[in-house]
Parts: structure tokens; sequence; C-alpha cells
């Protein structure tokens, strides 16, 4: 016999939001949603399942391992709710929009639901908000991209913005070029770079230890690049002088009141990307409530087409009062006018009619009620 679940229980990592919460999340999505929509780009709004076998061929920014499955009991194949909304812009981008022209400018926002969660997002269903440029993985487009989610957050009043660059591909790029590595020794030496363990990558051999001074090349944006240039003057040999180039050409826009910070050799969340990736960082929230930059999207005849675009994840941002907005809310009294009424909601008042003789508009909530058609406060 099997322990009846409260009926107010919700499974882990899962919660319900409540006024005005689930109204300042409606908000900022739309403030998100707005300004993209602003710059030419058109909104999708694919379905929170598909089936497993397509999603797990696209999926990029999570793994297969993230996905929460399902039976459909009409086509009687697995099922697998969305862990990340990017893999199906890409999918929708490579077949029902496969003859539009390019670039294809695609935005979206919805929930996706992960099949475990982590320390630091212990929540399993998030919100994600975000922006696909389809079609070129250029530094046009990533002036673009990355311009377009600072001023998706400050339209939504986000405020002490810090965005962190880092080069996916650098190791990659070095190794096939002046800065070679023993074969097999690339995938260590990319993780013990990000760790930024000096000793562990010392120990891989001399080869690898031409990529210690790597390792000091990160934190404010100015100097880690005038670091980064000297090793492209010097052991690089000039392999990474368009990739330098390239990050200079997108901070150079960017306004003076965000903070740019660079980490050239940061992969974690970033192992599909090609040339180019940032996080997003807001003052007073622990980790990225962000992240960007260029990728491949998989076409259905194998080949690949570049793509840029950047993914918010907005949850802190609601929890912590983003979207909020004061409500002037009036009470209706039995007899009201409605013509009246109607005018002033039209006024942006928020208005709560009485359904009894009983209701009492500061128990509901309202600081003005209607009387001889004016708002009087309370």
């Amino acid at each position: 016999m099997t322990n009846k679940v409260p009926s107010g229980l919700l499974p882990e990592g899962l919660s319900d939001r409540l006024p005005p919460v689930a109204e300042a999340s409606a908000r900022l999505t739309r403030d998100v949603l707005d300004t993209v929509i602003a710059h030419g780009y058109g909104r999708v709004a694919p379905p929170l399942a598909e089936f497993e076998e397509t999603l797990t061929r696209r999926l990029q920014s999570a793994g297969a391992e993230d996905l929460l499955r399902v039976v459909d009991p009409i086509s009687q194949r697995t099922l697998a709710l969305r862990p990340d909304m990017t893999a199906q812009v890409g999918r929708i981008a490579a077949t029902r929009l496969a003859a539009a022209p390019r670039p294809l400018r695609l935005c979206y926002g919805g929930p996706v639901m992960r099949l475990r969660a982590d320390q630091l997002h212990p929540e399993r269903e998030r919100m994600q908000l975000g922006a696909e440029l389809i079609g070129s993985d250029s530094v046009a487009a990533a002036v673009e991209i990355v311009n377009m989610a600072i001023e998706a957050l400050q339209h939504a009043g986000v405020t002490g913005i810090t965005i962190d660059f880092t080069l996916p591909d650098l190791v990659d790029a070095l190794a096939a070029g002046p800065m070679p590595v023993a074969a097999g020794e690339c995938d260590q030496l990319r993780d013990r770079l990000d760790a930024k363990d000096a000793g562990a990558v010392a120990a891989l051999g001399a080869g690898a230890a031409a990529y210690l001074p790597l390792i000091a090349v990160t934190g404010p944006f100015h100097d880690a690049m005038t670091k980064l240039e000297a090793i492209d003057a010097g052991p690089a040999q000039g392999a990474i002088a368009s990739r330098i180039a390239g990050l200079r050409a997108i901070a150079k826009p960017i306004g003076w009141d965000i903070t740019l910070t660079l980490d050239p050799t940061e992969r974690h969340g970033f192992e599909y990307q090609s040339w180019f990736g940032f996080s997003i960082f807001a003052e007073g929230f622990i980790g990225e409530i962000g992240r960007g930059g260029s990728y491949a999207i998989l076409r259905d005849d194998g080949s690949a087409e570049p793509a840029m675009g950047f993914s918010l994840y907005p949850d802190p941002l609601i929890d912590a009062g983003f979207g909020r907005a004061d409500q002037r809310r009036l009470f209706l009294p039995l007899g009201h006018d409605a013509e009246r009424a109607k005018a002033l909601r039209g006024q942006g008042w928020v208005t709560v009619a009485a359904l009894s003789g009983t209701d009492d508009g500061r128990v509901l909530g309202c600081g003005h009620w209607l009387k001889d058609g004016a708002p009087v406060g309370y």
C-alpha cells in the first residue's frame, strides 16, 4: 500500500509561482522579448515535448542524460521534455524554415525541464528566454547578439551587468598550428586549462607547458587582452589574431556601464560553441543568468549551418523582484458605474468588484475605492 501524496506537495525541484511573482515573470518575459522583437526577431513557440531521438540529435547545451522521458500512448514512442529550447529552434530553422532567407532571426521564451538539479540551481524547471541568429557566426552577428542581450536585460531593469568572454576553440586552433601537443592530449589540456590547474597542465609534458601563460589571461577585459595579444605575438605566432580582433570589435560598442572580463580558456558550458562565447552575470546574483555565442546547426543532410545566439535564465531575477510593478487597486462597491470602471481600467487602475455587501476592499488588497465616480483612498 502506497502512502497518499499530500495534495499540496510538488515533486522535488518544481514549484508554484503565486501572485505577484507570476505576473512579474510574465512581465519580465514580455520586456525581454519585446526588446528582441524590436530588432527584427520573430517569435517561435516549440512544443514542451518532442520525440526523444529528434531532440537528442540536436541537443548541444544539454545532454541526453538531462532528459525527462515519458512514453506517448498514441505513437508508443518515447517522448522527452525539453531541457533546452535552443535545440528546438535549431530544428525549426533546419526543417520548417529551411528555405527562409538568411540570416534568419528567431526568438523564444518558455519553461524547460531537467531530469536532475544541482546545488547551484536546485530547480528542475526553469524559464528560458533567448534569440538565435541563424546563417552567420560573424563578428557583426556577435556584436548584434551581445548588445541585444544587454539591452534586453536593461529594459527589464537589470543593472550591474558583467559580460565574460571566452574563446571555446582556442586550444584547438593553437594545437593545430604553432603550439602542437601530443596526440590525444587536447581534451585533457582543455579541461586542465579550464580548471586553471597549472601543475596538471605542466604534467602533460613540454608541449602542454607552452600553454601555461594562458592561465594568467583572465580578469578585466583590457588587461587580459593585452596578455593574450602578447602570447599571439610570441609562441602563438599570430594564429589567433583574427579572434583577438573579433573580441575587440565586439567589446567596442558596449557601454561604459557594463563590466567586461575575459577568460579565454573557459570551457564549462561552452563545449559546443565554436570561436566565441560569453556568460552574463548581474550584481547581487550568484552564478550566471545567461550565456551565448557561436555554434552550428545540424541540417538533415548532415551539413552544418553557422549560428549565433544567447539564452537568459531569469528565474533568480524574478525571485529578486524584477518584473514587479506597483498596482493601483480600486475596489468597486455594489451598484458601481460599469462604464466609469471600464474607463478607469483604461487609465491603469486594477479594479476589484464586490460580489456581496460583506466584501471589504482593504482585505482584498485595494488601496482605493470608487466613490461618486472617483477613486478615493482608504
